[in-house]
């Protein structure tokens, strides 16, 4: 809060239970964390910085006391307005949170604090010879706990699942200070309801999470990378069914489209490819040294089809890492391409990723406006990205009426609004179209039950009631 705009006792009360250098409120800070990886921006009344699990009881009980509203935040790379703040909000970063509580490897498991930084979590499980499965593309930088918060995942996710699938508990702290104790240290276990796989995914609206426990499995020996050119979408997606629909389960399966391969060379990125590329794959497969060899043949055999320009095969671990440079440097190079982006995250059953990707075509012709498609086809999700010129007339108005039509083009196709990037407050508004009134209904409820006065990362997820 600003302490012009903040209830003294309130500013007080918080920086006892942290300490003054722990409660900031000068406009420097403010303004750093005013938003997230989105367009928008929110000057919180506070910045608050816990340093473990009972501080964090301690100022939800005053939040609660005071009707503070509090978000969330890990790093701030969402980019759905997650961690945006809300008028009148406390934002409650986790940066002073980043322990290792406990590492087992003989129990493949991690026990760590809500800040601790997802690489650096994965890199430490494979100095035992284990990994951390899930990968969004901010996994360098971004912070466990708003992961855990989003369920974001990333390519692996086809073989490996997501982000739930790989906690095995939480500590968290509901709306009201009462500390939650969920799941348990074991791959199985049924006692009580499954209060862990509610909260993940739950954007910081039901507790906030200081501490996780998470699942490690053995890290394969070797990897291996295929970049597979196409003529076209079509061609491509094609493909992918050909791929989804034999016994061999990529580790990843990454589409980008002709739009976004064209920001990756203006960004100076695969350069080689042949001109006849207006769609590209890229194909790996991880296990043993010999497996992956056999995998790799496999999947070329399926992959060789109508429209195929070119299969290069990468082995080596440069090779490899230059290929995912280049994929993960694209959400960056697409936001060169137009002042605004409006980017979703939206999937659909694979039978149907042909006829998502001939609508979004359909989409951008209508509307005038240039769409820009990549991500984990594996899965059915895709990053759909409109780019926009807000200064051009009717353009901002063009763009949100092709979102609306894309959001009804994936229902009509039996997907679903949201595959990794969550809700936020950018999509709270299409919720309805997805989410039945009484089941809408029931989750407001358990919302309550949780955050009795509604101070919890207020404004996301759902429409205002």
């Amino acid at each position: 809060m600003s302490e012009s705009s903040a209830n003294t006792a309130t500013l007080s009360a918080l920086r006892a239970a942290l300490g003054a250098e722990r409660v900031l409120t000068d406009p420097a800070t403010l303004d750093l964390y005013a938003s997230d990886d989105g367009p928008g921006h929110c000057r919180p009344c506070a910045v608050l910085f816990p340093r473990g699990h009972d501080e964090v009881v301690a100022l939800a009980r005053i939040a609660h006391d005071r009707r503070l509203p509090l978000v969330a935040r890990g790093a701030g790379s969402g980019n759905v307005g997650g961690a945006l703040p809300t008028s009148g909000s406390a934002v409650v970063s986790f940066e002073c949170m980043q322990r290792i509580l406990e590492f087992a490897p003989a129990d493949r498991l991690m026990r760590v604090e809500a800040g601790a930084i997802t690489a650096e979590i994965d890199r430490l499980a494979r100095g035992r010879g284990l990994f951390y499965p899930p990968d969004p593309g901010s996994a360098p930088y971004c912070r466990i706990g708003g992961n855990l918060a989003m369920n974001a995942a990333g390519p692996r996710a086809l073989k490996y699942g997501g982000t739930r699938d790989y906690v095995l508990g939480l500590r968290a702290v509901a709306g009201d200070g009462r500390a939650l104790m969920s799941g348990c240290r074991t791959t199985k276990g049924v006692v009580g309801y499954d209060l862990t796989r509610l909260l993940v995914g739950s954007e910081g609206t039901l507790a906030l999470i200081t501490e996780a426990t998470l699942r490690l499995l053995p890290a394969p020996a070797a990897v291996g990378t295929l970049r597979v050119c196409y003529d076209g979408s079509a061609s491509a997606c094609d493909a992918v069914q050909r791929v989804m629909d034999q016994p061999i389960i990529p580790c990843a399966l990454e589409f980008m489209d002709a739009h976004a391969l064209a920001a990756i060379q203006r960004a100076g990125g695969a350069t080689d490819l042949p001109t006849a590329t207006h769609a590209m794959l890229m194909v790996e497969a991880d296990g043993e040294a010999e497996q992956v060899a056999d995998q790799l043949q496999a999947l070329q055999q399926v992959l060789r089809g109508p429209g195929l320009v070119e299969i290069k095969q990468a082995l080596a671990a440069e090779e490899v890492a230059r290929l995912w440079r280049a994929r993960r440097a694209l959400s960056g190079a697409v936001k060169a391409l137009a002042p605004l982006k409006i980017n979703e995250d939206i999937v659909v059953p694979i039978s149907r990723l042909a006829a998502l990707t001939a609508g979004i075509e359909a989409l951008a012709r209508r509307h005038e406006l240039p769409i820009v498609s990549f991500g984990h086809a594996g899965n059915g999700n895709l990053h759909v990205n409109i780019m926009v010129h807000p200064e051009t007339s009717g353009e901002l108005a063009r763009a949100q009426a092709c979102l609306q039509s894309l959001f009804e083009t994936v229902l009509e196709l039996g997907g679903t609004l949201s595959g990794e990037h969550g809700i936020g407050a950018a999509k709270r508004a299409y919720v309805p179209l997805e989410i039945p009134a009484e089941t809408l209904a029931l989750m407001r409820a358990i919302k309550r039950e949780f955050d009795p006065r509604g101070i919890l990362n207020p404004g996301k997820m759902f429409p205002d009631a």
